[in-house]
């Protein structure tokens, strides 16, 4: 079986053909590729694949763009960061995916059931394209848009967009805003507000903080192999990211 990868993130392509020689060596790779534009050319040049892992957010674009352009008949599996709320609507549409980080017992799965669902009949429709476009575009919607907070002895609605960074200070929670840093009690842990706020916009930097990606200004390295955080205002904490979290907090900012 032949392979095609449309993924433009260098770990995860490399990752995904590892995983392949491990799990189903079988499946040849013909092919990475990291552009929608590259996506085109490929097919429009008459080549194919017995397979396509296709990544939806690409260096030049999102691959649903490809669809627009040229006609594919390979059965698709998706690789995707977005989380179950997306990818349940992805299941309806009758096509596969693999959620990022990618693990070896889901991509047998994938693998599995498109041997056995999809040999008949493989490619989308221009339904499915259309209805995973529009998942695709809402799918921000579900992230806390604003937030209630405590200012004296009075509840109040603030943006998620105004924050510049929550931290947390014993069992207390709080957001500062953007310009004026100014601080509020905020009533949600930082393990409740990563999962409300949009992961693109908001990294949880360590135990303690989590940062807006609009407000990070600088980043330093540190002997200690830790990454030191400087915003674009006055910041009254020493911000910085745990060596754990020092990789995955790099490729975040990196776009």
């Amino acid at each position: 079986m032949i392979a095609l990868i449309i993924e433009d993130e260098i770990e995860a392509a490399e990752r995904l053909v590892t995983l392949l020689e491990e799990c189903e060596p079988s499946i040849r790779i013909v092919q990475t590729i990291d552009s929608v534009q590259d996506a085109v050319q490929y097919f429009s040049a008459g080549k194919r694949a017995d397979l396509v892992f296709m990544d939806i957010q690409l260096a030049d674009g999102k691959s649903f763009e490809i669809f627009d352009k040229v006609k594919i008949d390979s059965p698709i599996i998706f690789t995707t960061a977005f989380d179950q709320y997306a990818l349940q609507a992805f299941k309806l549409h009758s096509v596969d995916y693999l959620l990022k980080p990618i693990q070896a017992n889901e991509l047998m799965t994938a693998i599995q059931k498109l041997k056995k669902v999809y040999q008949s009949d493989a490619h989308l429709t221009h339904s499915d394209i259309a209805a995973l476009k529009e998942i695709i575009a809402n799918a921000g919607s579900r992230f806390k848009q604003r937030l209630l907070i405590k200012s004296g002895n009075k509840l109040q609605y603030k943006p998620v967009d105004s924050v510049c960074y929550f931290f947390a200070d014993g069992k207390t929670s709080y957001l500062v805003g953007k310009g004026d840093a100014k601080r509020f009690i905020v009533d949600h842990t930082l393990e409740e507000l990563e999962d409300m706020l949009n992961p693109r916009q908001f990294f949880r930097i360590s135990r303690k903080y989590i940062v807006n990606f609009d407000c990070v200004w600088e980043v330093k390295g540190l002997m200690s192999s830790k990454l030191e955080v400087k915003l674009n205002q006055t910041c009254e904490h020493d911000l910085s990211v745990s060596r754990e979290r020092a990789h995955e907090f790099k490729k975040w900012m990196d776009r």
